[in-house]
């Protein structure tokens, strides 16, 4: 069977590793098409030299605006399914590309498979729920991470039998590439000690794309400075605002605090093995800090991976200085769940969902 996995973004680079190296075994083909929805040297490239995955597909986008890129993207996959018309279109996550590759497939009359169906925050106004949400009405194999998208797609009218509770693939890469995460040399790079600092990741609009938010931010920051280093590899968007603010120049003057580009997958996921804690606001560094059982303090209303908070060592928690404060003193008092790893997040995920494609397929 010839089956097209759609990529577009650094998360989801990290969610199809495994595909090629298990699709022999299965009897299938697979063609990875990179949409080009986000491309530089730091999101991309050094993704694909540290997999060994290199797209066979790659687009590259005209427009910058976000409308004009999706319809891009579609009429660049239209193309390609014309002229190479796979049997199955496997799309993970929920971003733009996710949707875009759906809807082509649906059109077109190929069958879907959704990698982390069924994931739901409740939040229309986040465009990704609304991708998730989009891409599951056309979707015709759903593969779960959680028993959370179980309950939401039943509960949407979805059929069971077409519900596959696979695990989650971005686990998988952590699993196969642990000896290269472990000889990562980056706390020698920075001069950090294991256990002993405070990793933290802000970007999303909601926490950065105001003053008040980013000064909130900024005394969280010297909060955790002021008893462990913090490293802070910083994305694009935070500088950008701190810069307009001119809030960076308070933190750049503190020894405890160090910023960095955004890293490499090795050198980000050895910080994760490696430190005290983590203050974040992304998706899936609340499912990396689960599986590590590192504390994590999520800067947001709402998740779309309940069983981080219920199970994991994952808790929500507005971006108010007493109550991120009052985590982080629970975390240094030793106080913190230590959190369970979720069924299936054991390195299988990717094998389970060609065995569920063979058996709808049979």
């Amino acid at each position: 069977m010839n089956i097209s996995i759609i990529i577009g973004t650094r998360p989801n680079f990290i969610k199809v590793t495994q595909f090629k190296k298990h699709a022999v075994k299965y009897g299938h083909n697979i063609k990875i098409i990179h949409t080009g929805q986000h491309y530089d040297k730091n999101m991309s490239t050094v993704f694909f030299d540290q997999f060994g995955l290199v797209p066979d597909r790659f687009f590259e986008l005209k427009s910058k605006n976000q409308m004009q890129q999706v319809g891009e993207i579609m009429a660049n996959l239209e193309q390609e399914f014309t002229e190479n018309r796979p049997d199955l279109v496997l799309v993970p996550g929920d971003v733009n590309s996710t949707f875009a590759g759906a809807f082509v497939a649906n059109r077109m009359g190929i069958k879907i498979g959704h990698i982390e169906s069924g994931l739901r925050s409740f939040d229309r106004e986040m465009p990704e729920e609304v991708n998730r949400i989009l891409t599951d009405e056309i979707t015709d194999i759903y593969f779960i991470t959680e028993p959370s998208g179980i309950e939401n797609l039943t509960k949407e009218g979805k059929d069971p039998k077409k519900i596959q509770y696979v695990g989650n693939t971005m686990i998988d890469t952590l699993v196969a590439f642990e000896e290269k995460i472990e000889a990562c040399p980056v706390l020698e790079d920075f001069n950090l000690v294991e256990n002993d600092f405070f990793l933290v990741t802000i970007h999303r609009p909601s926490n950065v794309d105001n003053v008040e938010g980013l000064r909130k931010v900024n005394h969280i920051l010297n909060h955790i400075s002021k008893s462990r280093k913090v490293i802070f590899p910083i994305h694009p968007r935070t500088k950008k605002m701190m810069l307009e603010y001119d809030l960076f120049s308070d933190l750049e003057a503190s020894e405890n605090i160090i910023f960095s580009d955004p890293m490499d997958y090795f050198q980000f996921q050895k910080l994760i093995k490696s430190c005290k804690a983590i203050v974040t606001d992304s998706g899936g560094i609340q499912e990396e800090a689960t599986f590590r059982q590192k504390p994590c303090i999520t800067l947001r209303n709402n998740t779309e991976r309940p069983i981080t908070t219920q199970i994991g060592s994952n808790v929500l928690c507005k971006l108010s200085i007493d109550d991120v404060s009052a985590h982080i003193d629970q975390i240094e008092a030793g106080n913190w769940k230590k959190g369970e790893i979720p069924k299936y997040w054991d390195g299988a995920a990717t094998q389970r969902i060609f065995e569920a494609i063979n058996q709808f397929f049979a």
